[in-house]
């Protein structure tokens, strides 16, 4: 098993690319990125992170070899590729607003991915994530099953951290799905959301569980006003357990950003939604039964991805 991580001197892609060596279950991984100048030197993030990572290697008791480099014609033949390459957000700035800088890198990241690996399966990280996602796909041209977009998990995953938080529970207990886009306009589902099968309406007052819910929304936000950047060790995490449940076939059940052919009544676009990961990437979309609200909530945060389609449609003549 050969996973590729695009991006990997920053400190999404380094995060990703460390928690599959951690995992152990893939024999390599390569860590690919740009050079960067600084006044007469030339530096190689991506070579460096992966030489610090592989020493952790006897600390960690891992056997997967990282290597870092800078030609793409290394990640030749990946099983997996996974994607983070993009500016990250800053403070003030809306997902929306990196769309155009994004695209421009996305795109031919997942042409030169899909040229020397043909068979590979793409998971994209870079934001705005569900129009990147449909860069990626558009730009790589492998079918959709193979194309996915990290969202849901990472999104699900904050859910169930404040809910644990609050509940004083374990978040090993907590099981949820976020449905929509992967931004404020995002999707969480109180009525799928349980503690080790219980549902959660019945641990937490409607008041508190709509404060979190609410800060699930604007998770990233949060992370941005504090540390001036995006997130990473989450994200990283989150891109690599998609990975493994390919990997290792494991038939998980994940929300991520996956291309919908009229489920939940949508069509022609990267939306948030669960599906089932194994060999060969999607295997199925799972469509839950959703109430009047939920549906219009849905529905709105499928407009809003649909419209950075629309911009994407100027931009990159697609």
């Amino acid at each position: 098993m050969k996973i590729s991580v695009v991006g990997a001197g920053g400190n999404v892609g380094a995060a990703a690319a460390l928690t599959i060596a951690q995992r152990d279950f893939a024999q390599e991984v390569v860590a690919i990125d740009l050079e960067i100048k600084r006044e007469d030197r030339t530096f190689n993030p991506a070579k460096g992170r992966a030489l610090d990572q592989w020493h952790t290697s006897p600390i960690h008791l891992f056997d997967t070899r990282v290597h870092g480099t800078t030609d793409y014609a290394a990640t030749s033949d990946s099983d997996i590729c996974i994607i983070t390459a993009g500016v990250p957000r800053r403070p003030g700035m809306s997902r929306d607003d990196l769309l155009s800088t994004n695209a421009e890198i996305v795109r031919p990241v997942a042409e030169k991915l899909a040229h020397y690996s043909p068979g590979t399966i793409l998971i994209v990280v870079s934001n705005p994530l569900d129009a990147m996602t449909y860069v990626a796909y558009r730009a790589s041209g492998l079918p959709a099953e193979r194309v996915m977009g990290m969202a849901g998990l990472l999104d699900t995953a904050r859910f169930r951290a404040f809910l644990a938080e609050e509940l004083a529970v374990s978040p090993k207990d907590i099981q949820t799905q976020i449905l929509g886009g992967h931004g404020d306009t995002m999707v969480p589902l109180p009525r799928y959301t349980t503690v080790a099968g219980i549902p959660v309406t019945q641990l937490i007052s409607g008041e508190k569980l709509d404060a979190i819910i609410e800060r699930t929304k604007f998770g990233g936000g949060e992370f941005v006003g504090i540390m001036g950047t995006s997130a990473w060790y989450a994200p990283g995490a989150a891109a690599a357990q998609m990975a493994e449940a390919i990997a290792l076939d494991q038939n998980r059940i994940f929300p991520c950003a996956a291309w919908l052919t009229g489920q939940y009544g949508l069509k022609d676009l990267f939306v948030g939604v669960p599906v089932k990961l194994g060999k060969g990437g999607i295997k199925q979309i799972l469509e839950l039964e959703l109430d009047a609200d939920e549906k219009a909530l849905l529905e709105t945060s499928a407009q809003d991805v649909r419209r950075s389609f629309e911009d994407l449609g100027r931009l990159m003549q697609f």
